[in-house]
């Protein structure tokens, strides 16, 4: 509880209290009332932080679960080397975020480009992270690659807790494939899905290491999400501006949490 509350509680209490001043990280403040949120509304660069982390938050959990849906249940059938293309699928989860970041940067940036140009396809022979427009979908792809096994691992529990003999009665009765998915699989494995979905959302709120180093935000701010203005005002001197931001930020994570935990408990699920 000590420690607890000296690393969270403590901290979280004193960015509350200069969200109120105008504080710059440095030198002498005084008490501003609620200027800094009010002014957060009118500014543009604030606004579109959260419209970009909204965006890749939904994005990615829907890239991400379709994904590793699809590969849990390649995994899960009775294909030779299963065990050690589980291991293959699953080596991104242990790999550190800024490291992957930074190979797909160097990959971007001049690995596709010079196989591209070799091709022909111009478009793809300059840098997608220097496009204002694409650099969103580099920022998703790898966002994605990694987070995609911890959501298989997931789904491959989910579907081997179905009884086989479900899916040979369905068989039996002459479902296809793709029936036996639409009335037997998904169904039973809809736990996992909500549960994948709830977790991944909430991590892909927080998004920083990997945009961190394959864009640091750009080009200009069209891949900055909240986590990354917030940490600008380290040390730009906008220390109180941003712990406002951070404290919004912290509300809407708040009710979000809870309006999926009370979504769980009306399924009778748990986290």
């Amino acid at each position: 509880m000590a420690l607890f509350t000296f690393f969270l509680v403590a901290p979280a209490l004193m960015g509350a209290f200069f969200s109120v001043t105008n504080y710059a990280g440095y030198g002498d403040w005084e008490f501003i009332g609620v200027g800094n949120y009010t002014a957060m509304l009118d500014d543009p660069a604030i606004v579109e932080s959260y419209a970009f982390t909204f965006f890749l938050a939904v994005t990615a959990v829907i890239v991400v679960n379709v994904s590793a849906i699809l590969i849990a249940l390649g995994l899960n059938a009775k294909i030779k080397w299963r065990s050690g293309l589980r291991t293959v699928f699953f080596i991104p989860m242990v790999l550190s975020a800024i490291v992957i970041a930074y190979v797909f940067n160097y990959l971007f940036s001049t690995s596709l480009p010079t196989l591209a140009e070799s091709v022909g396809l111009t478009p793809l022979a300059s840098s997608i992270l220097a496009n204002e427009q694409w650099a969103w979908v580099a920022v998703l792809f790898v966002t994605a690659w990694q987070a995609i096994p911890g959501a298989t691992i997931i789904y491959l529990a989910g579907l081997q807790s179905i009884p086989g003999e479900v899916y040979e009665a369905a068989y039996l009765d002459g479902a296809g494939m793709w029936r036996r998915f639409l009335s037997i699989t998904f169904p039973l494995v809809i736990g996992y899905v909500v549960i994948n979905v709830i977790l991944g959302f909430k991590g892909f709120l927080g998004a920083y290491e990997i945009i961190l180093a394959l864009t640091d935000g750009g080009p200009g701010t069209a891949t900055t999400t909240v986590a990354m203005r917030i940490f600008s005002g380290f040390n730009g001197g906008d220390y109180a501006y941003q712990m406002a931001n951070s404290i919004v930020f912290f509300a809407i994570t708040v009710v979000i949490s809870l309006l999926q935990l009370r979504f769980l408990q009306r399924r009778g699920m748990t986290l």
